[in-house]
């Protein structure tokens, strides 16, 4: 089974960069979108083969996820409880034998102003994915807006303490792991460097100053049904690339 997932960062832009050709030559079972920035119905795209799920947020052009799956899932719950639901940032696929969940983290935001509401957001996240974990296997993916360890941004020793390399984020990464999570591409590749987001200034991604902010996270009891964990790097077409993970369940 193949998993695709991938902040588009406007699905209605990214369209007109070869999404679609991306698309199909990525061939997977399920296409797992964040910041989709659009309402349900905006999208000129119905790929044939796939059921389509939207989340979007209340605000229009703001957030948003979507999936994209051949299988339809037996349920969709949107949201994670109160407050939480305003902004489409969370979309769980139940499965006989797992729950994907989609999610589009908050930004801390500059100057850590929207620190308090993404401490709460993982709290309220990790309490539901380790209910989810009690009932059946979990995939957990998205851009989770943190990078976690050193290794995985170009200039860390600058970043500390910025909005994804904070000291409270990169925190809550670690507790949700110690909560029975797997972060799949650092488990198959402990060592290796690679990025999926490039901010738009300075040549960034010309010159790969990048941050591994996107991830597959699987609860703990399937981690050895993983096959391989990609990184896309090579598909433009936003800031972020599209990440892979090819497990067997």
């Amino acid at each position: 089974m193949r998993l695709i997932s991938w902040n588009v960062n406007g699905f209605r832009a990214v369209l007109k960069k070869n999404f679609e050709e991306h698309f199909h030559a990525l061939d997977a079972d399920f296409f797992c979108l964040q910041e989709t920035k659009m309402q349900e119905g905006q999208a000129d795209f119905a790929p044939e083969g796939y059921y389509a799920f939207y989340h979007s947020a209340v605000k229009k052009g703001y957030s948003g996820t979507a999936v994209f799956c051949r299988e339809a899932p037996d349920r969709i719950v949107l949201g994670i409880g109160d407050g939480h639901n305003d902004e489409g940032r969370v979309m769980a696929l139940h499965y006989p034998k797992f729950v994907l969940v989609n999610c589009y983290v908050p930004n801390a935001q500059p100057g850590l102003k929207r620190i308090d509401y993404r401490m709460g957001f993982e709290d309220d996240m990790r309490a539901y994915l380790s209910g989810l974990k009690q009932e059946k296997p979990v995939i957990y993916c998205g851009d989770l807006n943190v990078a976690h360890q050193e290794i995985d941004i170009k200039n860390a020793r600058s970043n500390i303490g910025n909005p994804g390399f904070s000291y409270e984020e990169r925190g809550k990464m670690t507790e949700l792991l110690g909560a029975g999570f797997v972060d799949t591409f650092r488990e198959k590749y402990p060592d290796k460097i690679q990025y999926t987001w490039w901010s738009y200034f300075g040549n960034a991604r010309a010159n790969n100053t990048g941050w591994r902010i996107d991830y597959f996270v699987v609860s703990d009891d399937i981690r050895g049904k993983v096959k391989d964990a990609k990184i896309h790097d090579q598909i433009l077409g936003s800031d972020h690339c599209p990440v892979e993970l090819e497990i067997v369940l």
